[in-house]
């Protein structure tokens, strides 16, 4: 017995199917993956990088993200919603929609137990395909733990690993100094009270 071939979805449908759902889904070579919903933790650390971000940038020419920005990987056909972007300078998008971001320059993922091992990977893989990107941030919500990778002039990528909560980690590219204190603002870690 032989199995129907499932049928794969250009971007196109994809995108008019997106724009007109009531959830969010990710998309690669002609099929979707839906997101599921997010913990207390990873919304409080999502919104608070969103409003620090906001404030840091304040009157500079760079916009924040937080959440509901697609970002496409031109080079790979990946669609997927970053937690936190930044883009700097004109951003470019896809098309007149002005939703699905083309040039991002620093991309956070909040990392939770069912994509860790995604973000970390394969995502990330086609992350360092964006000629624009910068700074790639992992910020774990179990532990105060930050992972930031940067792109070095020689194209590698360096990383640092910050898990002070009295620290600050800064992203040079963009010359912007965050606080893990105020990253991880109300946020409680299993193994607190």
């Amino acid at each position: 017995m032989s199995v129907a071939a499932e049928r794969l979805l250009t971007e196109y449908e994809y995108l008019d199917q997106e724009r007109r759902a009531e959830g969010k889904s990710e998309f690669y070579r002609g099929q979707i993956y839906a997101m599921s919903g997010a913990s207390r933790a990873h919304n409080l650390i999502t919104v608070n990088l969103g409003r620090e971000f906001s404030q840091k940038l304040k009157g500079r020419p760079c916009e924040v993200y937080a959440g509901d920005m697609k970002v496409k990987v031109n080079p790979t056909g990946l669609y997927t919603y970053p937690d936190v972007v930044v883009v700097c300078g004109e951003p470019q998008f896809d098309d007149q929609q002005s939703d699905v971001l083309l040039n991002p320059k620093i991309i956070i993922e909040v990392l939770s137990p069912s994509t860790e091992a995604y973000d970390r990977g394969d995502k990330f893989g086609h992350y360092r395909r964006l000629a624009s990107l910068s700074d790639y941030v992992l910020v774990a919500q179990n532990r105060c733990r930050i992972e930031h990778f940067s792109r070095q002039a020689d194209g590698r990528w360096l990383l640092i690993e910050i898990n002070d909560p009295q620290a600050d980690f800064t992203l040079d590219s963009i010359g912007c100094t965050l606080a893990l204190a105020e990253i991880y603002e109300r946020v409680v870690f299993e193994d607190e009270p």
